[in-house]
């Protein structure tokens, strides 16, 4: 009785390490293959439950799109720049049974990209100035079809050789050697101070032409306002010439006594003190009343 229990029990587990071996499971964006003693016999690229042999093996595979980024590295341009390339690889699963034969598994695929990669990347740049690259001229900057070719040559060698399909090959950055930035920075800064300096200079000559031609405008106006101003003051001094002939022509006398009293106006105050002659005009004007000593 306890055989006929063991017996069951040991058939029940042989069922089920029967049906675990045979039955297997390919979940969604992943490509199953079955290998019988190291042989590939069957690649199974659709999701849900398949059977095999139980002396059959099952490697699962992800068959999604990949994103990897290589260690960056340093290349050389062709007019012997060094730069730091930092790149990214997106890849998926080409030919299921190459890929098995070639890398075995994602750790390997990245490992033949980095070097891949590199080889490509190395070859693009030296065949390219760093202007190509980096420029402030937009059009004469060739990253696009750099890269374009890259990854085309990269499709074709990672699709024969590893069973890899290559979507796309991009930079994300470019840099300088540690070593090279201070050098490059400086001469980044002599540029800028020479462009700093001819922008000064324009701006100083800029300046002086403007002080210039307002100097040259101040001199003409004050040139034509002057000769206003003297042309105005000549016809004032006429008109008064002219009043001070009309008043002497009328009254002789009367005009030179009134003039010499402007001009003793000027000059005596109550501080002035003054010696006359007995024949002196002011003597007279002030003991007769007029300047003839006779009066009119």
């Amino acid at each position: 009785m306890k055989i006929l229990q063991h017996w069951k029990w040991l058939s029940g587990l042989l069922v089920i390490l029967l049906i675990g071996t045979t039955f297997y499971q390919v979940g969604e964006g992943e490509v199953a293959i079955v290998t019988q003693f190291g042989q590939v016999v069957a690649v199974v690229p659709t999701a849900g439950l398949h059977i095999k042999w139980p002396w059959q093996s099952r490697i699962g595979l992800d068959a999604r799109l990949q994103s990897f980024n290589p260690v960056p590295s340093e290349l050389l341009t062709r007019d012997k720049k060094n730069l730091v390339v930092d790149g990214y690889v997106m890849w998926r699963l080409g030919n299921p049974q190459r890929f098995l034969q070639a890398v075995a598994d994602r750790i390997g695929a990245e490992s033949r990209l980095q070097d891949m990669v590199n080889s490509e990347l190395s070859i693009a740049l030296g065949n390219h100035d760093l202007s190509d690259l980096i420029s402030v001229n937009e059009k004469q900057v060739k990253i696009a079809s750099i890269m374009a070719d890259v990854t085309d040559r990269c499709v074709a060698t990672a699709r024969s050789q590893y069973g890899i399909e290559i979507v796309d090959v991009r930079l994300r950055r470019i840099n300088l050697p540690e070593e090279n930035k201070e050098s490059v920075f400086a001469r980044m800064r002599a540029e800028r101070d020479r462009i700093a300096r001819q922008y000064r200079a324009q701006g100083t000559e800029q300046a002086t032409r403007i002080k210039a031609e307002a100097d040259r405008a101040k001199t003409q106006i004050l040139a034509r306002s002057y000769e206003q101003a003297e042309k105005i003051k000549g016809q004032g001094d006429a008109g008064a010439m002219q009043i001070y002939a009309n008043a002497y022509n009328r009254d002789p006398q009367f005009y030179k006594m009134t003039r010499t009293l402007d001009a003793y106006k000027k000059f005596l105050n109550d501080k002035t003190t003054i010696v006359l002659s007995s024949d002196s005009d002011l003597m007279r004007l002030l003991s007769s009343g007029h300047l003839s000593g006779k009066p009119k």
